[in-house]
């Protein structure tokens, strides 16, 4: 879509920091070049801010827009419509703010005649994957696939800026490099320079990070059961209990009223309200005198669903919520998926769900951290979205087997949450020993007659004797900590963690049903203390665990507020119960937090 160009009034503000001191690329085929006072005869390539690119897939103007039935329409032809638009999907510098996400590169002034002439150039391969633009007349114009310019554009010297038209996905299509050459012809000879750029990696944010905008889901009109997505066929309840607790918890972690949004879905699809299996969010960044110059970048989950009788398709439709709500000025979204018909079998549409995605902060030997995914032999997410995470190439990948899971997520059983140690974090995990030991100290106190849960809805609310008996019969719990025993071995080995620093939340599970032909699978039966949404690296919002009291103390909760206390967490805690523990999640599945850059 065409729009007006910059002013030559804008462009100056934007290219004033072409002024600073500058990297000077070496013209190909030389060992070196120094600046003179005097003109050159020679090209150079010079690059202002760094060789960092980032891939303009935001919408600074806001002109990509959404059809009324965008959101309910199962067909992925929508999806791929709402992926093509973006700042880099036309050849038009959109606004001030678009252009401060092109990276600067200039040409500095030659001595040349005026038959000589110009071209820049990228590499066939490269083409498709990034733009030059050259400024003329206060206006930013690409360059095209000519890339011509002319004798006294090369006296004066010459303004260029680049930008990336996508992130890497495979490394065997496109390794993020960006040649940008300049050849200049006069006399029969011909001279040119090449300056080496990159595209920014993708970079996953992390729990430690200040949530400065957070989202859920809201209740929407209707029957509201998705089709494309695996779904609990109970409708969530008690929203406003959730909503409420959870803006008291966002209020008095500081986070302003308006950082906070409810978005109910459709009367199609609102009971998928697992805003964290949508996205995960990352962002790129490059240097820039002012400061970096930031995207978020929202990897879309990589949901695919296709019809029993193979003519629909449809990637997951609450995804969407993603371009109309989101995508922006500064914030773009990424989707990467294999079709069903082309996947293995062992790709598990449940791994899929962003919530099985998440990072640890930086540490020693990983000064971007890393991603933590759950994949096993038997289960696996969709290898093409993995591949994508590694060919960023700077958060190497830590993997646990989550396949004992009925769900299968890593935020089920691990997050990272603030330390007074060396490194400022730790890991908090779900403990089903400390659990079983909470009841067995209820039971001591007298209290083995009271119902679990008793002041919720759920429909078993088995007393403590009674779950202790079934404990000793089925070993359901025992069974549960032995696997989180494995995780936590790799993530000991991996981290260099030391086990006392394992901060041990108190939950309790049980096996149930898979599907036929399946081996059962855990479930947390009480809320998953460890899936909870860190709003800032002192404020955690859990959920509320209704755990087994004595003289009135929840003996869950107390364990959990006392063993984050020792890293200085504060606890806040979230009614979710109803709303997203008995579909099957928790607080953290059922919020999204885009976090400060740090």
């Amino acid at each position: 879509m065409k729009r007006p160009l910059l002013t030559r009034t804008s462009l100056v503000g934007v290219l004033a920091c072409t002024a600073v001191a500058t990297a000077l690329v070496s013209p190909a085929g030389a060992q070196s070049a120094s600046r003179s006072d005097s003109l050159s005869t020679r090209p150079e390539l010079r690059m202002p801010e760094g060789s960092a690119v980032l891939p303009n897939l935001d919408d600074d103007a806001r002109r990509c827009t959404m059809r009324p039935d965008d959101l309910d329409r199962l067909d992925v032809a929508v999806d791929e419509r709402l992926a093509a638009c973006n700042d880099a999907a036309d050849d038009v510098v959109n606004g001030a703010e678009d252009a401060k996400d092109l990276t600067p590169l200039t040409v500095a002034p030659m001595a040349v005649g005026r038959g000589a002439r110009a071209r820049v150039s990228l590499p066939a391969g490269q083409g498709p994957y990034a733009r030059v633009f050259v400024v003329r007349d206060g206006e930013y114009v690409s360059l095209g696939s000519g890339g011509r310019l002319g004798a006294e554009e090369l006296r004066r010297g010459v303004r260029l800026a680049v930008e990336a038209r996508d992130i890497v996905r495979d490394p065997k299509r496109w390794d993020g490099r960006i040649e940008v050459t300049l050849s200049v012809a006069e006399h029969g000879v011909t001279r040119s320079a090449r300056a080496d750029l990159h595209v920014a990696p993708v970079l996953l944010q992390h729990d430690l990070q200040r949530a400065q905008h957070v989202f859920a889901a809201a209740p929407g009109p209707g029957e509201g059961q998705p089709v494309e997505v695996p779904a609990a066929s109970r409708p969530p309840g008690q929203w406003q209990e959730f909503a409420d607790s959870l803006r008291k918890a966002a209020k008095e972690s500081g986070l302003p009223d308006s950082g906070l949004r409810f978005q109910p879905g459709t009367s199609q699809w609102w009971r998928d309200i697992w805003r964290q299996d949508i996205a995960e969010p990352g962002y790129v960044t490059r240097p820039t005198p002012h400061g970096p110059q930031t995207l978020r970048i929202l990897l879309r989950s990589p949901n695919y669903w296709t019809s029993a009788d193979g003519r629909s398709a449809s990637l997951r439709r609450a995804g969407r919520l993603l371009y109309r709500d989101l995508r922006g000025p500064g914030v773009g979204v990424v989707q990467q998926y294999t079709p069903t018909s082309q996947r293995e079998k062992n790709v598990d549409e449940l791994l899929n769900f962003t919530g099985n995605f998440e990072s640890l902060p930086p540490y020693s030997g990983h000064p971007q951290g890393r991603i933590l995914y759950g994949s096993s032999a038997e289960r696996r997410p969709d290898p093409s979205f993995v591949g994508m995470l590694n060919a960023q190439g700077q958060q190497p990948p830590v993997v646990l087997d989550t396949s004992w899971l009925l769900v299968g997520h890593v935020d089920e059983t691990v997050h990272v949450v603030r330390a007074n140690n060396a490194r400022g974090w730790t890991l908090a995990v779900s403990d089903p020993r400390k659990a079983v030991e909470l009841l067995k100290e209820a039971r001591r106190a007298g209290e083995g007659g009271q119902r679990l849960f008793a002041d919720t809805v759920a429909e078993a609310k088995p007393t403590v004797d009674q779950f202790l008996r079934y404990e000793e019969h089925a070993g359901d719990n025992e069974d549960a900590a032995q696997r989180i025993d494995g995780q936590l071995s790799v993530l000991l080995r991996e981290t260099g963690l030391e086990a006392q620093e394992i901060v041990r939340l108190p939950v309790l599970y049980f096996r149930t049903d898979a599907g036929e032909g399946l081996p059962k699978r855990h479930i947390a039966l009480s809320p998953a203390l460890a899936n909870g949404l860190s709003l800032t690296s002192r404020d955690y919002a859990a959920p509320s665990p209704h755990g087994p009291q004595v003289a009135g103390r929840d003996l869950f909760r107390a364990e959990a507020e006392r063993a984050l206390a020792t890293g200085g967490v504060r606890v806040h805690w979230v009614e979710n119960f109803s709303w997203a523990h008995l579909g099957g999640g928790e607080v953290h599945c059922a919020t999204n937090a885009l976090r400060e850059v740090t």
